[in-house]
């Protein structure tokens, strides 16, 4: 039995997944949940070593489950990595200790940097370096936390004089800490806004631009090769070998490797990946152009379209943490079905600003139409529909900058919503696609655990594609004229959310 492993680093835990290589079947796994640290007022924060220690934690737990199954650790032929993207780490290269908390790509405390570096540029535009880095000047991606890092903790600037500056967003992190390598792939690097897309190479110029040292940052390598192994523990000389972002991991797990081929990940927010093939697109309808994945150094570099949205899973956790109109996720479903419809409440949930197509980190979140009769089965299921205007939206927007008129006919979807079936039923009316579910539940994971197989070479692209993934089918049940009076109520609701915070 050839085993292929995959550590998964979320913004809400940690996991070490083990699959059956031939099937995708997940044999085990041990999860643990990280705390995120809110320090002030749209600052997002995570205990790196918390990060590399749930980890290890959740890799001897799951050998652990496996001896019990009677499998032994040696089965695993490999590991791959998928993280949470953007979320960025310093540290010390002579200790391995970190130099401060991870800043999360949630994290909205460097919107004054952004909007001082949009300044400076000639075009005085957020856009100024879409063309080369697919992404525009916005406080979600590293760049910008990395330099408030530099100007807001001396004792980084300090570890830079010193010659022992290490920096990296998650994969890199725990690579580092795990096999010695300091590198990252390709994906992770296209969401930093210093990797030149074309090249697939730090940019000169944007380092010179955020004043950020280019030495520090980590080698760039493919996302299916062998970075080091590791140093200890149960999978002491196992290779670490497959490395993805998170939503990239899914949209491989899904099987999204031709152009047109479109996933939707609800986790904490809301990630819409479109494989676009091997020319990056750049967007003119907001949407991020971003690397999705590269099998092998000599392999071609895939991209895709990025829809990234604030609105996911986090709004049933505001729902229930501090609303307390449930006590638990699985409450959403029942809850709702008991109103035919919201009443006319819509709910845009933008807590900390609206991303896709919008990118306003001004917006908040609003509730409008509320009447004597409303009550919170009506804001739940405005809750729940939020998530798919918004998704329908993203779905516009890749249409837009497809080239050939491409349409998205199908999306698959993954992520702990889709455990909602009505939600399912939701986003295929509102979207007017069928929505296909997976049957591998850790789609994130199976995608690294992939990138980790063909990396170490256990298990071939075309096995992968000979596997079957769908599990259920959603087709849509109104019809255009209800969708488009819809989205068009929404999108007013959405203009009133925006510009609120100065």
């Amino acid at each position: 039995m050839v085993l292929l492993a995959a550590i998964d680093q979320g913004t809400s835990s940690s996991r070490f997944l083990v699959f059956e290589a031939d099937t995708g079947e997940l044999v085990t796994s041990h999860q643990i949940e990280v705390r995120q640290l809110f320090p002030a007022a749209g600052w997002v924060e995570m205990d790196p070593m918390e990060l590399h220690d749930t980890v290890v934690s959740c890799i001897n737990k799951t050998i652990e489950k496996l001896e019990n199954l009677g499998i032994t650790a040696d089965e695993i032929k490999s590991v791959g990595v998928a993280n949470q993207r953007e979320t960025s780490i310093v540290w010390d290269k002579s200790t391995g200790k970190p130099l401060y908390n991870a800043i999360v790509w949630l994290d909205t405390r460097t919107s004054p940097l952004a909007d001082e570096a949009i300044s400076r540029t000639q075009s005085k535009s957020k856009d100024e370096f879409r063309e080369k880095t697919g992404l525009p000047i916005h406080p979600y991606f590293s760049a910008l936390k990395l330099k408030w890092l530099f100007e807001n903790v001396s004792e980084v600037r300090k570890t830079y004089e010193d010659g022992n500056l290490m920096f990296g967003t998650v994969d890199t992190w725990l690579i580092f800490k795990l096999t010695g390598a300091y590198v990252t792939d390709v994906s992770n690097a296209s969401r930093t806004l210093l990797l030149d897309l074309h090249k697939r190479k730090w940019s000169t110029q944007l380092c010179e631009f955020f004043n950020l040292p280019m030495e520090i940052l980590p080698e760039i390598r493919s996302s299916a090769e062998v970075y080091g192994y590791f140093r200890n523990g149960p999978l002491e000389g196992v290779p670490l070998s497959g490395c993805l972002g998170d939503q990239q991991s899914a949209m491989v797990g899904h099987q999204c490797l031709n152009a047109g081929q479109t996933k939707n990940t609800y986790g904490t927010g809301t990630f819409m990946l479109c494989n676009i093939g091997t020319r990056p697109i750049i967007s003119k309808n907001g949407l991020l152009t971003t690397v999705g994945f590269q099998f092998g150094a000599d392999s071609p570099v895939v991209y895709a379209l990025e829809g990234s949205g604030s609105i996911g899973g986090n709004v049933v956790r505001f729902l229930r943490d501090n609303f307390k109109f449930i006590s638990d996720a699985k409450e959403m479903e029942p809850l709702c079905r008991k109103v035919q419809d919201t009443s006319g409440v819509y709910f845009v949930p933008s807590f900390t600003g609206l991303y896709t197509p919008y990118w306003d980190s001004t917006a908040r979140g609003t509730i409008l139409g509320l009447t004597q009769v409303s009550q919170k089965e009506h804001i739940c299921l405005a809750a729940l529909r939020a998530v798919a205007f918004q998704s329908a939206e993203m779905i516009a927007a890749v249409e837009q900058d497809l080239e050939h008129g491409t349409k998205v006919t199908t999306l698959k979807v993954d992520g702990g919503m889709i455990a909602n079936k009505l939600f399912n039923e939701i986003q295929a009316d509102i979207m007017g696609r069928d929505i296909v579910t997976p049957k591998i539940t850790e789609i994130s994971g199976w995608g690294a655990a992939v990138a980790g197989g063909i990396g170490a070479q256990q298990i071939s692209l075309d096995e992968f594609l000979s596997q079957s993934s769908e599990a259920s089918r959603y087709t849509p049940q109104k019809d255009d004229t209800w969708r488009s009076a819809e989205l068009a109520r929404w999108k007013e609701a959405v203009k009133r959310s925006c510009g609120w915070a100065q």
